[in-house]
């Protein structure tokens, strides 16, 4: 016999089978864009020695709904008849300020749209803006307070990540990804925006310096064309020029002399060129200068074919070497360095491409010369320049404006540096041994005092 259900038991029973359905009912018939997590804007920072630049990447969903102004639709060309009061509005809703309170100046520049996706978001239209944050006359750039509630001041759901992405003084160059300062959203408990202290800490010359000697020897690990073009030129140096033929050997003193003179007018030529153009503050046509590198290398491949010029190697890669110097300078312009930054990092920039570049050709010297005097000498060689030349060729046309999948391969080896050094490494193991084990001991002689002293002997007697 069962006991009769007592009635707060059934009566809890039904609340949490009520609880169960009601948000199950809910999450059923909702549809998947109201499940999607919203994306959020992104504030990037770049610091200056007298100013920060901001990239602001913004939902242009969100925006419409904070600002009024309806990007969703329109196209890129149609921007510009919005972009003043986009301009108006962003200049409104961004105040910077000192720690003491002292207001910066804001200066809203290009502005963009385009398609982006971020993590558990799906596809989405953004705009992004340039803005340029100038402070008073003598103030820290690396402490001040960030008043931002664009989007954020009306979506309360909305919030802002702000990054740093460049900070030549704190050792943050090039490609490295960016360092979260803080959020921007709503305080819940006091319903308001709260402004954000921006501490970038102290930042030095040495810090700059240092991170430019590891830029210059990641952009000449990763410049696979640099290293082509120098590697290209070195493959017949231990030979010997008969007529239109590279047929016998030189030497090892006069390949190692030859190699040496190769290397260091490479060196003088693309430091020259960089010098002169970074300090310069020189602006140069990127693709100009990048067509030049690609002919070069297709000339050191034809070279390493047939002498095109033996035994004037070393000016024809001093001459070329000045192209590629421009090119090295293209990384610095776009750091926008003050005068003294610029002179550190101009010198710790090309201290980090000579020493990688030291490396990697004392790595590629014992195989050089060893494959000099192999039998398949001739076809390795060939070989060799074969595969330079095409990918030569192939970032000739593409950057002459006509883009191919032989440019897209020979750029994707630059993403190998760890196998190439690898293999360098392990090429120039075997080459040391194998020389070892092949040397032929030489035969017992007497020296030559021991001669003088037996023709005096025999004088004598």
């Amino acid at each position: 016999m069962t006991r009769p259900r007592n009635w707060l038991t059934t009566a809890l029973r039904l609340v949490a089978g009520i609880a169960i359905a009601v948000p199950a009912t809910l999450l059923l018939g909702a549809s998947p864009a109201a499940a999607h997590p919203m994306p959020h804007s992104v504030v990037q920072l770049d610091v200056y020695k007298d100013s920060v630049t901001a990239r602001l990447e913004l939902p242009v969903g969100d925006l419409a709904t904070a600002s009024g102004i309806d990007l969703t639709t329109i196209k890129s060309a149609a921007l510009p008849t919005k972009a003043e009061a986009v301009r108006a509005y962003l200049a409104q809703h961004i105040r910077p300020t000192t720690l003491k309170g002292e207001a910066w100046q804001v200066s809203i520049g290009a502005l963009s749209l385009g398609r982006t996706q971020q993590t558990s978001t799906g596809p989405y239209r953004e705009l992004v803006a340039k803005a340029v944050f100038t402070p008073p006359a003598g103030a820290d750039v690396r402490h001040f307070t960030l008043d931002y509630d664009v989007i954020v001041h009306q979506v309360v759901t909305h919030v802002a990540l702000v990054t740093v992405r460049q900070d030549w003084a704190a050792g943050r160059v090039g490609e490295v990804g960016t360092t979260q300062v803080g959020t921007v959203r709503l305080d819940v408990r006091k319903m308001s925006v709260e402004p954000l202290t921006v501490d970038l800490g102290e930042g030095s010359a040495w810090r700059g310096f240092i991170a430019m000697v590891k830029l210059g020897g990641d952009h000449i690990l990763t410049g696979t064309d640099h290293l082509l073009f120098l590697l290209i030129l070195l493959l017949p140096a231990p030979l010997l020029a008969v007529g239109r033929r590279w047929d016998g050997l030189v030497g090892a003193r006069s390949a190692l002399g030859r190699i040496g003179r190769i290397t260091l007018a490479f060196t003088i030529g693309h430091s020259v060129a960089l010098a002169a153009t970074a300090l310069g503050r020189l602006e140069i046509p990127s693709w100009p200068v990048e067509a030049f590198i690609a002919a070069s290398i297709l000339v050191g491949a034809v070279h390493a074919v047939r002498p095109l010029f033996p035994g004037r190697e070393a000016v024809v890669a001093g001459v070329f070497g000045l192209g590629h110097g421009m090119a090295f300078s293209f990384v610095l312009a776009e750091m926008q360095l003050s005068t003294g930054q610029l002179v550190f990092s101009l010198l710790g920039f090309n201290l980090g491409i000579e020493l990688v570049q030291l490396l990697l050709v004392c790595l590629a010297l014992p195989t050089l010369l060893v494959i000099a005097r192999m039998r398949v000498q001739p076809t390795l060689r060939v070989g060799g320049a074969l595969l330079t030349g095409t990918a030569a060729l192939g970032w000739l046309v593409d950057r002459l404006g006509a883009p191919n999948p032989v440019a897209r391969a020979a750029d994707s080896a630059g993403s190998h540096t760890t196998l190439m050094l690898s293999a360098l490494a392990l090429a120039a193991v075997a080459a040391v041994g194998w020389t070892l084990a092949t040397r032929r001991p030489a035969l017992s002689e007497p020296g030559e005092g021991v001669r003088l002293r037996l023709r005096r002997l025999r004088a004598e007697s």
